[in-house]
């Protein structure tokens, strides 16, 4: 009997938030469009699980405004209603002598007033006078000539001194993207960054611009019920524009003859075909090598692996929220192995609402990238105790497992690429070649740079090029 194949007009491989992104971007359009997920669910990082009968976020919890591209999203799903700040509590840095508060008008740890009282807490006088002789240094100190990556870690040094950048964005890097701020480019992390510095004549001046340019004045924003109900409304209307999404089909080969317009992608057992290509997992350089061989040899950063620990805890006196939304933990703080801590009814009102008062929901997040890194419990219940002994220091409050409602545990791997220079020269490469496919394109954070405020513009931008082959090379049916 002769095999049937799938036709379409788009495949997508992936059906994380780029991939749905994209599918949902080519099927606005008009065309047939299929995602394929090799995982029981979609939305990859941007994932859910029940904790104690509340239904959380167990992956990213939100989403930084910069650029409104996410909000803009939201908006066309329905959603804006839906759109939430975080309680106005500020958020705080465990260091190995205390804690203090972060600059609650900071960019990355960067404060945009050295002298704010807030900053002055976590740096002492002596590292606001030397973050203030930022406003006097020649515009370019500290950039690498046109050409060359300037690296967070080099910049922040340069202008600002070794306080802001080990007490204040050396843990904001640790907690947000499992990295080192000399390892990764000031531009992957913090897109203009570089040239605003240069522009406005001083880091901090940079930080004031581009925060002047998040809507609303906040640096993040989520969705009420979770970030995850984001995932639900991609789906929703990707189906309502004729779309399919399939889980658990994992892709297993990619191939286009010679001189043919199709691409042939294997996949649970049947073949599928398409004039168009979207392939949103890291691992593209491994599945397109038929179809672009010079992307043989070629591997994107993997990523730390990150495992996240969620307690739910009977505890009234984090009513207070006694550090703010959240902590980010100095990798020499001995008594700690958390790089993060997120105090999730403290930081959205909707879940401290639901979850209801004296219990509270708070997550902790391990993986630090380097040799070194403390190793993490295996089993939940290890994890528990270790997380329950790291809230308890970081809070300043007892948490034993009396207090303990319910927990879970939650590994992303491969969820942080590393943005550093040579992760991005790796990118334009995969890029280029790609480029040279026609229907053939990449998305993804290992692509766009980690966030959906990286992710969301790049996949709908790129859905939309392709969406541009001419309509005689569609299908007919």
């Amino acid at each position: 009997m002769t095999q049937v194949t799938d036709d379409w007009d788009a495949i997508v491989v992936g059906g994380g938030v780029a991939g749905l992104v994209a599918a949902r971007e080519l099927a606005t359009t008009g065309l047939r469009t299929v995602v394929l997920e090799a995982w029981a669910s979609p939305g990859g990082v941007v994932g859910r699980h029940e904790v104690d009968g509340l239904t959380l976020d167990a992956g990213a919890e939100s989403f930084a405004t910069r650029g409104g591209a996410v909000a803009d999203l939201a908006g066309e799903l329905g959603l804006t209603a839906r759109v939430v700040s975080p309680e106005p509590y500020g958020a705080w840095v465990r260091l190995s002598g205390g804690a203090g508060p972060l600059p609650r008008t900071g960019l990355l740890g960067i404060p945009a007033h050295p002298f704010a009282a807030d900053v002055r807490r976590t740096i002492g006088w002596s590292g606001s006078l030397r973050a203030a002789l930022d406003r006097l240094l020649p515009a370019a100190h500290g950039i690498r000539p046109e050409g060359e990556v300037t690296t967070l870690g080099d910049l922040v040094r340069a202008r600002m001194g070794r306080r802001v950048l080990d007490r204040l964005v050396r843990p904001v890097v640790a907690g947000v993207h499992a990295a080192e701020p000399e390892s990764i480019a000031a531009d992957a992390v913090a897109p203009g960054l570089v040239a605003s510095t240069r522009a406005e004549g001083a880091l901090s001046l940079a930080v004031r611009a581009l925060r002047a340019n998040a809507p609303a004045g906040s640096a993040v924003h989520s969705i009420e019920g979770g970030l995850h109900t984001l995932v639900d409304a991609l789906v929703d209307d990707l189906r309502a524009h004729g779309g399919e999404l399939r889980c658990e089909v994992p892709v297993t080969a990619v191939h286009r003859a010679a001189g043919a317009a199709r691409f042939r992608v294997e996949a649970g057992g049947r073949t599928l075909t398409a004039l168009r290509l979207v392939v949103a997992t890291p691992h593209a350089t491994d599945l397109l090598t038929d179809v672009a061989p010079e992307l043989a040899g070629l591997h994107t950063d993997p990523g730390a692996d990150i495992v996240l620990a969620t307690l739910v805890l009977d505890a009234p006196e984090l009513d207070g929220h006694p550090r703010g939304t959240g902590v980010l933990v100095a990798k020499d703080v001995p008594e700690v192995t958390a790089k993060a801590l997120t105090h999730a009814t403290a930081k959205w009102g909707w879940l401290a609402r639901l979850a209801g008062p004296g219990r509270h929901v708070v997550r902790l997040s391990y993986g630090r990238a380097g040799e070194g890194a403390p190793a993490v419990p295996e089993d939940l219940d290890g994890l528990t105790d270790v997380a329950l002994r790291d809230a308890s220091s970081i809070l300043g409050v007892p948490l034993d497992r009396d207090r303990l409602r319910d927990s879970a545990r939650v590994t992303w791997r491969q969820g942080l690429p590393v943005p550093s220079a040579a992760h991005r020269e790796t990118v334009r490469r995969v890029r280029d070649a790609v480029s040279e496919v026609p229907g053939l394109a990449v998305v993804g954070a290992w692509v766009s740079g980690n966030g959906l405020a990286s992710v969301v513009p790049d996949a709908r931008r790129v859905a939309a090029a392709l969406a541009e082959t001419p309509a005689s090379t569609r299908t007919n049916r």
